[in-house]
């Protein structure tokens, strides 16, 4: 089983012991980043071991491979033999592990660290991004069978997380007869999951950091250690555990990954859900394969383009043309649309009646989410005009309801756009990523004015409150954002996944929880 390991990045030891306390429960390893020291407090790097009380790596990165240590090698040499030397009988004292770069070749310095058993973890790091042949590559590195081979490499698209899974895959199986540990690091943005599914991978731990603590982070990607080990349960997941996630790009926003994983805990059911940016949803769906993925919640920009990737539609998914779930089944991936059922139950308690009949509602967007908003104020009776910032989209959307549509005027639409929607203003409904965090702050309506009579919901949640939610609340609106409409969908999806509903009693629990949990979380 993987383990944590918590990277430590501060200016002094005592800095760095302090964090390490705080966070101790969470921690298997702690990596001393000596790179990171201020230059006086490196001559106290020895007894470091013994005052952290758990197993420790020795780590002095280069500037060059992405760490801040500006020295000559001579120096960083010497600074490696001051912290192995005087070795303590008792292993418990010294450093438990020593990162030495796979070119840096001093014999004698990993003689010192054998003798008294510490592991060398045998390491290379390329902070431009993936290199040719990487099973070559840890093969090549390999020089004794107690060392530990480690690759980190800067992953810049989804095809490269992919390439670096199969490769290292493909090393693992060339080497039947050993079972040396390795260590798989995809660095950055599109490389964030690996860092949870460090088991999938195969190796032998996964680096984080303290990400509240006001220190710099050990590499581009790494995740808190809290978050790693409460909420994704990085020491429960195993080969067994089944994998469920959300892929779009931005992710930043999605409240997703704390719902279901919150679910999974109080069930305590052997599963993980993980937030997956993805660049291309083609290439992400063969990882998916790679990975044994069960299911996937899908948010933009893909909600249509997985649709030739399906095996089975849902009825919903065959009407609105847009699928949000992804189910694995024997024959194939099966889509639905629970979008559109979330927001219905949202929009109609929120404004207390049974349908849309007489309600005439302006819809902004023309996307997987707006077309969900659409089919579903159809369904329901009413009438609607759409905004949108691209005219095609909109029109074709709008042509299949009979709705009226416009484009926006703020983007090249009909300078008259908003003038409708004074026609339109019993319900305004904002169901594109205008506001999202991560995304943009515009506000799509910036140009109209409320009169405090419209009732306005805006799919996006975090923030919390839009710039569009901010005006219509001043202007005496009754106002909703999106929170309500996705944890609705959530528990549909939750059916899909699993074939039961979640007991009123645990998301009653989940919602008091979230109150407190989910506004902590997006604050951060």
């Amino acid at each position: 089983m993987a383990k944590i390991c918590l990277c430590l990045t501060a200016k002094t030891i005592r800095r760095n012991l302090e964090i390490l306390n705080k966070y101790r429960k969470f921690t298997d390893i702690a990596e001393l980043r000596v790179d990171c020291l201020d230059p006086d407090e490196r001559l106290y790097i020895r007894r470091f071991p013994e005052q952290a009380g758990l197993p420790v790596i020795l780590t002095i990165r280069r500037d060059s491979d992405g760490g801040h240590f500006i020295g000559g090698e001579g120096a960083r040499v010497k600074l490696f033999a001051n912290g192995l030397a005087y070795a303590n009988a008792d292993s418990r004292l010294n450093y438990a592990y020593v990162d030495i770069e796979d070119d840096l070749n001093v014999p004698s310095l990993e003689e010192a660290a054998r003798t008294f058993g510490t592991r060398i973890i045998r390491s290379y790091h390329n902070k431009e991004g993936i290199i040719d042949d990487i099973p070559a590559k840890l093969k090549s590195m390999r020089q004794a069978g107690d060392e530990i081979i480690k690759i980190a490499l800067s992953v810049n698209s989804t095809s490269d997380v992919l390439r670096m899974y199969k490769e290292s895959k493909a090393f693992s199986a060339s080497q039947p007869y050993t079972s040396q540990d390795k260590i798989v690091i995809c660095m950055g943005h599109y490389g964030i999951y690996t860092r949870i599914l460090a088991e999938r991978f195969g190796s032998f731990l996964t680096y984080c950091g303290a990400l509240s603590e006001d220190e710099i982070t050990g590499a581009p990607g790494q995740m808190d250690v809290c978050d790693l080990d409460e909420l994704y349960r990085f020491r429960k997941i195993t080969k067994n555990t089944k994998v469920y996630g959300i892929a779009g790009n931005p992710l930043k926003a999605s409240v997703s990954p704390w719902f279901f994983n919150t679910v999974f805990n109080l069930q305590n059911t052997d599963a993980v859900y993980v937030p997956f940016p993805v660049d291309s949803i083609t290439e992400f769906l063969e990882l998916a394969d790679e990975f044994d993925i069960q299911g996937l919640s899908i948010t933009v920009p893909y909600k249509e383009a997985v649709l030739p990737a399906l095996s089975n539609k849902s009825q919903a998914v065959q009407s609105i043309g847009a699928c949000n779930t992804m189910n694995r089944y024997p024959e194939g991936w099966f889509g639905d649309n629970t979008d559109c059922t979330g927001f219905s139950a949202s929009l109609l308690d929120f404004i207390n009646k049974k349908n849309l009949k007489h309600k005439k509602i302006t819809i902004i967007g023309a996307g997987g989410v707006a077309k969900s908003v659409a089919a579903e104020v159809f369904r329901l009776g009413g009438k609607a005009l759409i905004l949108n910032r691209t005219a095609h989209k909109v029109k074709i959307l709008a042509d299949k309801y009979n709705f009226r549509w416009s484009g926006l005027p703020q983007y090249g639409g009909d300078s008259q756009g908003f003038s409708h929607i004074s026609k339109y203003n019993d319900i305004i409904i904002q169901a594109s990523s205008a506001g999202m965090d991560g995304n943009d702050d515009s506000d799509p309506l910036e140009l109209y004015n409320f009169s405090g009579k419209e009732n306005v919901m805006d799919l996006v949640y975090t923030p919390a409150e839009t710039p569009l939610l901010k005006r219509a609340a001043a202007a005496g609106c009754r106002t909703i954002n999106g929170y309500d409409m996705v944890m609705r969908q959530a528990c549909h999806q939750y059916i899909n996944f699993f074939g039961t509903e979640i007991s009123r009693q645990l998301l009653a629990r989940i919602n008091t929880m979230g109150a407190n949990a989910w506004n902590k979380i997006r604050s951060s």
